[in-house]
């Protein structure tokens, strides 16, 4: 099955992946979206794996109340330029999300616990991510209250996350 450049455009538009890797993989999948899409996964996967040990020392620290619950989170990532990319800062906001939501007892908890409104695990998500922008991104540390209330503050455009528990 061949494919068009709109199909190019629409597999783009549905990962946000670039459209050489857009086009390449529908290539491979011969014009099959669903396969094409699996193919980028897979890429993501191989390029989170790749960029590892790369050092993520820039990135976001981010404080919400969320359905009654307090959640700072801090994502890493490589350059500050990324820490304000509006994928990776929503990307943040929803593992602050997840958070919440999931509840985890620890980090390990946390990266397999479902990514907010999506079927995959936070790694996952994040290994998407990772192929999207093309920087390592590694979430580092969160903290979660539970009880009374919380007020978050953010500070330095994402450098410093708080959040007061009452």
């Amino acid at each position: 099955m061949a494919y068009t450049a709109a199909d190019v455009k629409n597999l783009r538009e549905m990962t946000g992946v670039g459209m050489m890797d857009c086009k390449k993989a529908l290539a491979e999948a011969d014009g099959n979206m669903d396969k094409a899409v699996e193919i980028l996964r897979e890429k993501g996967l191989a390029a989170s794996q790749k960029k590892a040990g790369r050092i993520a020392a820039e990135g976001m620290a981010y404080a919400a109340a969320i359905d009654g619950m307090g959640v700072v989170v801090e994502v890493n990532a490589e350059t500050d330029f990324v820490a304000k990319n509006d994928k990776f800062v929503d990307f943040v906001k929803g593992v602050a999300a997840t958070v919440a939501a999931c509840k985890p007892a620890d980090l390990d908890a946390l990266m397999e616990c479902k990514y907010n409104g999506t079927d995959l695990t936070v790694t996952q998500q994040q290994q998407e991510m990772v192929l999207v922008i093309g920087e390592n991104i590694k979430v580092r540390r969160f903290s979660i209250f539970a009880e009374n209330t919380s007020v978050p503050y953010i500070h330095a455009g994402g450098k410093i996350g708080v959040l007061v528990n009452l």
